[in-house]
């Protein structure tokens, strides 16, 4: 009898049984993580001996990738939600000319115009998602209406204050050296194969990349809120029916976004130490494509914050691939969009192989 007691409980038949290989095929950044490994390796054979392999080579492209990761980050989350953000491209140029007026052509701390700058942002990310909640719209076409508002408020009122659609003098600025160090700084690594000691700097934005996919992932899986953003993407009535507060999540998913790339700005603009109101020209849509590539699907409801750091980190990879295999840079696009219907493909077979759908 005792021994009968110390057996285990017998398995309910009625659980369903899944082995590890469907499991893990339901990953939706499986197929972006072959993509970088692959990459990588294209590039490691194709410009080994030109630098990509180098400590400076690996710095340089995560540079790349870091700044694409951050926004690609906030954006794979409000994706799987449901919804686009396409005015993340000017509110970058925006963003960090508010930083440079403020600072220095009214001679405000860097810190205080960084704030602003903030406020600012957020507030048009709210704006665009209660815009997008009262109208009903598609968030498609009321943030592509706020990326020509954003981009031409931008230029007119750079013009109408400075004459000039570039300011800079930011290095001069009041507060520089520290905000430098917080958003732009770097941090030295040695080569440990080198025998003269040779070290690449890289940036501290790779930490904020890091930091920020962490604490995104942590949000999709271990907590409340994520579960809320899957269920709006997979289907949003029955995401209101059950409680879920649709309204507010969308907005809050849009401030996200906004605050990705204020964030990018600020990065950018103490880096180079001047702005531009055509920075971040486009960027909305190499994000779109880092998030795809990581596993997202357009239509919201699937996908990981850290599929879209393997997407981004993938954009980099090419990108200063190409230079160090002294491609033109122009060839870029092409990259981007045979990687763009790549990803979706394979990310649609590996979907039907993990549900078993056969055609």
């Amino acid at each position: 009898m005792a021994t009968q007691a110390a057996e285990s409980p017998p398995k309910d038949e009625r659980l369903l049984r899944e082995n590890r290989l469907r499991k893990l095929l339901r990953r939706p950044e499986l197929g972006a993580l072959g993509g970088a490994v692959l990459v990588w390796v294209f590039f490691a054979i194709v410009a080994g001996s030109s630098g990509f392999l180098t400590l400076r080579g690996t710095a340089n492209y995560l540079q790349v990738s870091a700044e694409q990761g951050i926004l690609a980050v906030a954006v794979s989350l409000l994706m799987i939600g449901g919804e686009f953000d396409l005015s993340i491209g000017s509110m970058i140029g925006g963003a960090g000319m508010i930083i440079a007026i403020l600072s220095v052509q009214y001679g405000w701390n860097i810190w205080a115009a960084i704030a602003v700058s903030l406020v600012v942002s957020l507030a048009i990310g709210a704006l665009n998602g209660l815009l997008v909640v009262r109208t009903k719209l598609p968030s498609f076409i009321i943030t592509l209406a706020t990326l020509f508002i954003i981009r031409g408020a931008t230029i007119g009122m750079t013009r109408l204050i400075t004459g000039r659609t570039q300011v800079g003098g930011l290095k001069d600025a009041q507060g520089f050296a520290s905000a430098f160090q917080v958003f732009a700084g770097s941090f030295s690594v040695t080569d440990p194969s080198s025998t003269r000691g040779i070290a690449a700097a890289f940036p501290i934005s790779i930490v904020w990349w890091l930091l920020i996919a962490a604490l995104a992932t942590y949000v999709l899986l271990r907590t409340r809120p994520g579960n809320w953003i899957f269920g709006m993407g997979g289907d949003e009535n029955a995401a209101r029916n059950v409680g879920v507060p649709v309204n507010r999540m969308k907005i809050l998913l849009f401030m996200a976004t906004a605050a990705a790339a204020w964030l990018v700005a600020t990065i950018q603009v103490l880096e180079v130490g001047s702005a531009d109101t055509l920075r971040g020209e486009q960027r909305e849509f190499y994000t779109i494509i880092a998030v795809v590539i990581g596993g997202t699907l357009l239509t919201g409801g699937y996908g990981s914050a850290i599929g879209a750091v393997l997407g981004a980190l993938i954009y980099g990879m090419v990108q200063q691939g190409l230079i160090f295999a002294h491609v033109d840079s122009d060839w870029l696009l092409v990259f981007l969009g045979a990687m763009l219907i790549v990803a979706v493909l394979v990310n649609n077979f590996i979907r039907k192989q993990a549900s078993g759908t056969k055609s």
